[in-house]
């Protein structure tokens, strides 16, 4: 079967038109020009993945260059860190280069556009050029420096290029038109004075290139063919054809390209800052710890989080490639860190809330190593040993001592498994003089093949190995926190977004490594912290197995849909029935085959949401769906997961089920049901 033909994006068409009109092959060279002023960011990824994805496609070299001309906010520890994350998502650059290797080159040039009256020394005060500048409606006025004679701005572009002058006395600005609709043309300035040491030139120069005058000539001096940028930079674009055009009269003979700048929109992501001046302040103020904190957007923060590169750039890809900005919901990263975790980490037992149960007919001396299978996704991860004793750790919320019918796990008078091991049932507990119960005490049976719904992960008390697990939730609370014109962002932000426990694992974590990622069963994927030790192991939450953020909000938008209802309250024959979450979840699957991939994913995440409220009861009747309602048997397999995920027990019908939508010739649903 032939390989699937995705569509061009509007850049990969842009540049087959100019190889279609002309423009060699071996001409095609990219740039990734980050500024070493802070850590790379998730909307970075982007930026990283567009230039380095053109460049594998076409087979072309593309360059990392640093746009380094801000000495007193640029440190090589940027520079290192930015390496780093490029390096760890997987692409290589051609050639490591630097806007400051091109310092003597620019002077010369500003010099040459002094000569021919293209640019001057301005001595006004920056508040004095701001109001002469005008507005969007109103042109500007000239400079009274405007005219000064060549010899003069020659005399004292030098002299600023020796020290001699205090900073804020004196720019060089280009001589533009300061009547321009677009206000970057009105004599923009090209250089100002500072006394500042660069992490690279030192104290060699003490006046510096502003950006718009450096980046353009950057990538011709590199003979970049597309200049590739966020759309904040299209009205720049006027400003980049006429620095660039002039350089090219200069220097055509020696360098013949001149790049083409085209603008994409940058990747925005909710509940996210996505400013490295903002991120800055959150480090500063000791809101997070350090840029790589796990709670942190940046690649280094969800590379120590415990995200994969592989996830990074299917999220990219997903996101896709758009001529306007928009925001993509955060859902969709946590989806792509899901689906490649699944696959790749091996599943283990750890108990976050423990409460003790014990097996009062199990020998108090005898102990089992029992099979437990490592990862169902990957047939050749094996199995391995984990300890059974007659005392074990559960999770607390797995247990009440009366329940409905909808509750799966363990209750008094019920049965449940224990993975890998025994049906249990629990017959009496043990409290303390607050009421509180500390112990839970079960009976089992060596009978292993019977059906139970519900199935528990365990940790054996003597043989568990403790470990300080950090629960991330998101940092801020607000979709769009900075979004407001009245707030500032730090007022959204989310006071428990760090929780700090105790928790016990199975012994085979003791020898887990800093990097390691786990699929902690029935509670979500895990990665071992920079922090940890020898002695003290300390695992970070990635993601939860399953998207519990939507339900919080939705929890909290329906307490305030009802406070606002109560208010002038229907009668109840004017009350509409609430439709039940089965009915919805059929409705959602029936377009789910026709949408695109960005669209599945969201109606996927509502449908695991709805799904958490849907009994086996509901369900089983979808299990007989006819084949050619794909969608529909999509949305099925997708609930069942999240049932069996939360202790239901596989029986025939479902095993059914499963068997025959492994045998469909839909790839989104044999997918989803290898997942079962």
């Amino acid at each position: 079967m032939s390989e699937e033909r995705k569509p061009l994006n509007f850049i990969e068409q842009i540049i087959e038109e100019d190889l279609n009109n002309g423009m060699p092959k071996s001409s095609l060279r990219f740039r990734f020009p980050p500024e070493p002023n802070g850590y790379l960011h998730i909307g970075h990824t982007k930026a990283i993945g567009i230039s380095f994805g053109l460049g594998e496609k076409y087979n072309a070299p593309v360059n990392l260059r640093f746009d380094d001309t801000n000495p007193s906010k640029e440190e090589q520890e940027y520079v290192d860190a930015i390496k780093r994350d490029v390096a760890w998502l997987g692409y290589k650059w051609d050639k490591e280069l630097y806007s400051s290797d091109y310092f003597q080159q620019l002077y010369d040039w500003a010099i040459q556009m002094i000569k021919d009256g293209k640019a001057y020394v301005d001595s006004q005060t920056s508040e004095a050029m701001a109001e002469q500048k005008g507005t969007p409606t109103q042109v500007g006025t000239n400079s009274p420096y405007r005219d000064r004679s060549i010899a003069e701005n020659l005399d004292l572009f030098t002299r600023m290029k020796h020290g001699e002058f205090e900073a804020g006395t004196h720019v060089l600005r280009a001589k533009i038109d300061m009547e321009d609709p677009n206000m970057l043309m009105r004599d923009p300035i090209m250089y100002r004075i500072m006394y500042a040491h660069h992490h690279r030139t030192g104290n060699d120069w003490c006046i510096y290139p502003m950006y718009d005058w450096t980046h353009g000539e950057s990538d011709y001096i590199e003979q970049i063919s597309h200049s590739l940028c966020s759309l904040e930079f299209k009205p720049h674009r006027k400003l980049y054809n006429w620095f660039r055009d002039i350089v090219h009269e200069y220097s055509k003979n020696t360098l013949p390209l001149p790049p083409k700048q085209r603008e994409f929109a940058r990747l925005n992501l909710s509940y996210t800052i996505m400013s490295k001046r903002k991120l800055l302040q959150l480090v500063n103020d000791g809101v997070v710890n350090g840029w790589d904190d796990p709670r942190m957007p940046t690649i280094s923060g969800l590379r120590r989080r415990g995200y994969t590169p592989n996830a990074l750039r299917k999220f990219v890809e997903t996101a896709g490639v758009a001529k306007r900005d928009n925001v993509i919901d955060v859902s969709l990263l946590e989806f792509c860190i899901r689906e490649d975790l699944n696959k790749t980490a091996p599943r283990v037992m750890a108990v976050l809330d423990p409460i003790k149960l014990v097996i009062t007919n199990y020998p108090e001396d005898k102990l089992e190593w029992l099979d437990a299978e490592n990862n169902p996704e990957d047939e050749s991860a094996g199995f391995r040993k984990v300890p059974f004793s007659r005392e074990v750790y559960i999770e607390k919320e797995d247990f009440k001592e009366e329940a409905g019918s909808k509750f799966f796990r363990l209750k008094l008078g019920g049965e449940v498994r224990l993975k890998n091991a025994y049906i249990i049932k629990a017959e009496s507990v043990v409290k303390d003089n607050n009421g509180n119960i500390t112990e839970i005490h079960c009976t089992y049976s060596k009978d292993t093949t019977r059906r139970v719904k519900g199935t528990l992960h365990w940790v054996s008390i003597a043989h568990a190995v403790k470990a300080e697990v950090r629960e991330y939730d998101r940092l801020f609370m607000d979709e769009s926190p900075d979004g407001h014109q009245d707030k500032d962002f730090m007022e959204f932000i989310n006071p428990n977004s760090l929780k700090t426990i105790q928790a016990y694992a199975e012994p085979s974590l003791a020898e887990a490594k800093v990097g390691d990622r786990f699929q902690f069963q029935r509670l979500g994927y895990f990665n071992v912290d920079d922090d940890a030790t020898s002695e003290k192991l300390v695992f970070n939450k990635t993601v939860g197995l399953r998207d519990t953020w939507a339900k919080k909000v939705s929890a909290e938008g329906s307490s305030n849909k009802v406070q606002t209802n109560n208010q002038n309250q229907p009668k109840p024959q004017q009350q509409q029935t609430q439709r039940k979450p089965i009915d919805v979840i059929k409705q959602l699957g029936k377009k789910y085959t026709n949408l695109p991939e960005a669209k599945q994913q969201k109606v996927r995440a509502e449908i695991l949401e709805l799904a958490k409220d849907v009994s086996y009861e509901d369900l089983e009747p979808l299990f007989g769906t006819a084949a050619k309602k794909v969608g529909t048997r999509i949305a099925t397999a997708l609930t069942l997961g999240v049932l069996l995920n939360r202790g239901l027990e596989k029986n025939e019908s479902i095993d059914s089920f499963i068997a025959k939508a492994l045998e469909d010739e839909n790839n989104l649903l044999v997918a989803e049901a290898q997942l079962l």
